[in-house]
């Protein structure tokens, strides 16, 4: 089984990379580029063949160690 996690930045949390990412686009000619938030997707290979186990594995797993959740939130996908 697959999980997919997608970790973001909370909103109004400072993303310097997303902001060097916006200079960068108005640099290159991208006008019009107001915001850019980067953040990160892990995707995991699981043994386990319960699609609700793995899921409570893949947020126990965010909690403990994949996302930093005083500062981002995540979201997971378990795919069979």
């Amino acid at each position: 089984m697959k999980a997919k996690v997608h970790v973001m930045l909370k909103k109004g949390v400072l993303d310097p990379q997303g902001e060097a990412v916006r200079h960068a686009l108005g640099a290159l000619g991208f006008s019009g580029v107001e915001g850019v938030r980067v953040g990160k997707e892990i995707e995991l290979e699981l043994a386990e063949s319960d699609p609700a186990r793995a899921e409570e594995m893949v947020r126990e797993m965010c909690e403990k160690l994949l996302a930093n959740t005083v500062i981002e939130t995540y979201r997971v996908e378990i795919e069979p």
